[in-house]
C-alpha cells in the first residue's frame, strides 16, 4: 500500500463483495458443523464420566492437551493424514471445541441441587428420567454458556485454516491481504469474522433466555 492509498479500498470491496459473502458463509458452516459434531461428543462422553468418576481427570486432561496445541503445529500434523481438506480443518477445529463443551457441561449437571435430584429419585425417576427430565433442563443456562464460549472461539480459530485454503474469511485475510501485502482484505476480513461472532453470541444468548427462562439474568450472561 502506498501513502497515498486509502485504508480501505473500497472498490475492491464492491467488485469482491459476492466472494466475501460466499467466504462469511462458509466460515459461518465450518464453525456451526465444527460445534455440532463437538456436543455429539462431548455430551454422551460428559454423561459417561459422570457415572465412571475415574474417567473426569483423563478425559479433561486428554482434551486440554488438543486445546493448548498449536493450531499451525496440529494442522501440520493432520495435513499428511488428511490432506489440506475441510476435514483437516472440521478435525481441528472439534479438537479445540471438546475440553469448553465438556467442562461446560460437567459443571452445568453437577451444579444442580442434589435434593432436586433425590425428589425426582423419590418420585419413581430413573437414571435416564433424571437426566433429561431434571439436570439437563437445570443445568441448561451453564451448557449453553460453553456452546457460545465454544462458538466464538471457534469463528477466531477457523481463520488460521486459511493457510490450508480451507478458512473462510482466514482465506481472504491471508491468501489476498497478507500474502499480497494488500491492508484491504484483512481489514475487511478482520471485520467480517468479528461481526460474525457477535452475531452468534447474541443469537446463542437469545436462545438460551427462552430455553431457560427461569435463570436470572446474571445465571444467563455467566
Amino acid at each position: 500500500m502506498t501513502p497515498d492509498q486509502p485504508i480501505i479500498d473500497w472498490a475492491w470491496v464492491g467488485r469482491n463483495l459476492d466472494l466475501l459473502l460466499e467466504k462469511t458463509g462458509e466460515h459461518a458452516l465450518i464453525t456451526v458443523l465444527s460445534v455440532l459434531i463437538g456436543l455429539a461428543i462431548a455430551i454422551p462422553l460428559t454423561i459417561t464420566v459422570r457415572r465412571w468418576r475415574p474417567l473426569v481427570g483423563p478425559v479433561l486432561g486428554f482434551t486440554g492437551a488438543l486445546y493448548v496445541i498449536p493450531s499451525l503445529a496440529l494442522f501440520a500434523f493432520l495435513i499428511p493424514i488428511t490432506g489440506l481438506s475441510l476435514t483437516t480443518t472440521l478435525i481441528a477445529m472439534v479438537g479445540y471445541t471438546l475440553l469448553i463443551l465438556i467442562r461446560n457441561t460437567l459443571a452445568g449437571l453437577d451444579g444442580v441441587t442434589p435434593e432436586l435430584v433425590d425428589v425426582a429419585t423419590g418420585l419413581g425417576y430413573g437414571p435416564g428420567q433424571r437426566l433429561w427430565r431434571i439436570e439437563a433442563p437445570l443445568a441448561l443456562p451453564v451448557i449453553m454458556a460453553g456452546i457460545r464460549l465454544a462458538t466464538v472461539s471457534t469463528i477466531g480459530l477457523v481463520a488460521v485454516a486459511g493457510i490450508i485454503g480451507q478458512g473462510g474469511l482466514g482465506d481472504v485475510i491471508i491468501n489476498l491481504g497478507i500474502h499480497a501485502f494488500f491492508a484491504t482484505p484483512i481489514i475487511i476480513g478482520t471485520i467480517l469474522a468479528a461481526t460474525l461472532a457477535l452475531a452468534a453470541d447474541a443469537g446463542l444468548l437469545a436462545l438460551q433466555r427462552a430455553l431457560s427462562p427461569w435463570a436470572g439474568r446474571r445465571a444467563v450472561d455467566g
